[in-house]
């Protein structure tokens, strides 16, 4: 069964408050789905029409668990707390089997 990722590609940063208050509350709901944090901010080369700002990456078992997590009551309450604090690309996108 491929994997699930969610993948955040944040193009601004406007309320770092917030973003830490979704990060305390995104943490606990990503994990009770068995998401797996690979990548939260760090070194970025952007090519392209790429920017480089802090960039997320979370692995799941499954792609259906992966939306699972993001239809989450738990989950849905951190991008309440979070609100227009971040504009940010975010996809969940299946892996390769």
């Amino acid at each position: 069964m491929p994997k699930g990722y969610w993948v955040s590609a944040y193009r601004t940063i406007s309320d770092p408050e917030k973003l830490a208050a979704y990060g305390e509350l995104a943490g606990p709901a990503v994990r009770a789905f068995g998401g797996r944090t690979l990548v939260r901010g760090g070194r970025i080369v952007a090519h392209d029409a790429g920017i480089a700002e802090r960039t997320v990456l979370v692995e799941f078992d499954s792609f259906e668990q992966a939306v699972a997590a993001h239809e989450s009551a738990a989950y849905q309450e951190a991008l309440a707390a979070l609100a227009d604090g971040v504009e940010r690309d975010f996809r969940i996108v299946e892996g390769l089997d």
